[in-house]
């Protein structure tokens, strides 16, 4: 087996957090519409739930839809014991994780037979416009590029972690959030407040020039400005939805037993195609 990439200074990641929580005005506002979103979900689930387990490092939000439910952070390792809980909610911090298959593959080993597993993340598109800003500003000032904002994967690569991680009917999508600041200032000041500010292995240790940044916030204005004269940053968050294998489960049919052809159902004549082409 081969080792994960550090890709998170856990450490700094740490210190980011506890320095967001300790700001008196911690940026939730995120962490409360997928509280929402994972409400009417749940609803949806013809379920109940009984032991459920947040898994993350802000409670609060979720705690709402979940009351009496066992919280772990999101360590390397989940203090979570095997199949003790009917619903685990890993809640948008798998995104920070070096091994985000071993994180779902714990989640599922907490979960007793046809639990649910709910995992929110940051994708791809997130903080799109202040990725290109800051990429493009260092370039121009310092005539190269350091790691600043996490990489975070695309919607399509997320769903076969799932599978990866032995999960039964997988399914992903996304959720995009678009919120607008007065400056790209205001926003990098909220990421702060949220705890999601540059926690990678590989960023620098010194402090960003000051050019780099105001030459970032001039960039973002200028390619990304509305006619207000505000900036939009989006947020993507994708949700992966995952069952813990058990026999009540649906399964798919066999290839080749389905009692009625597409055709007919369709109402279409089927055509065959000639001999040899596929």
């Amino acid at each position: 087996m081969t080792t994960p990439p550090v890709l998170t200074d856990r450490p700094a990641l740490t210190r980011n957090r506890r320095r967001a929580g300790r700001s008196g005005a911690p940026a939730l506002f995120l962490h409360d519409a997928l509280a929402d979103e994972l409400h009417d979900r749940l609803l949806e689930v013809n379920k109940s739930f009984s032991t459920p387990a947040i898994v993350g490092p802000v409670v609060a939000p979720y705690a709402a839809v979940l009351p009496d439910a066992t919280v772990a952070d999101d360590d390397e390792t989940l203090a979570l014991r095997p199949e003790s809980h009917d619903l685990v909610l890993h809640a948008l911090a798998l995104h920070w994780a070096n091994d985000p298959v071993g994180q779902l593959v714990q989640c599922r080993h907490a979960l007793r037979p046809d639990g649910l597993m709910i995992a929110a993340l940051f994708g791809g598109q997130t903080l799109h416009e202040l990725r290109a800003a800051l990429a493009e500003a260092e370039a121009r000032v310092t005539g190269g590029m350091s790691p600043r904002v996490l990489p975070m994967a695309e919607i399509r690569d997320l769903g076969g972690l799932l599978q990866r991680a032995g999960f039964a009917l997988p399914v992903a999508d996304a959720i995009q959030l678009t919120v607008t600041y007065e400056s790209p200032l205001h926003l990098m000041r909220d990421l702060r407040a949220m705890g999601e500010t540059n926690a990678l292995a590989a960023r620098l240790k010194r402090p960003t020039r000051r050019a780099v940044m105001l030459e970032a916030a001039r960039l973002y204005s200028e390619h990304f400005g509305t006619a207000d004269g505000r900036i939009p940053a989006t947020f993507e968050i994708i949700v992966l939805t995952g069952w813990a294998p058990d026999p009540s489960q649906q399964k798919p049919l066999r290839p080749g037993s389905a009692a009625q052809r597409l055709a007919d159902a369709l109402g279409t004549p089927e055509l065959k195609l000639p001999k040899g082409e596929v």
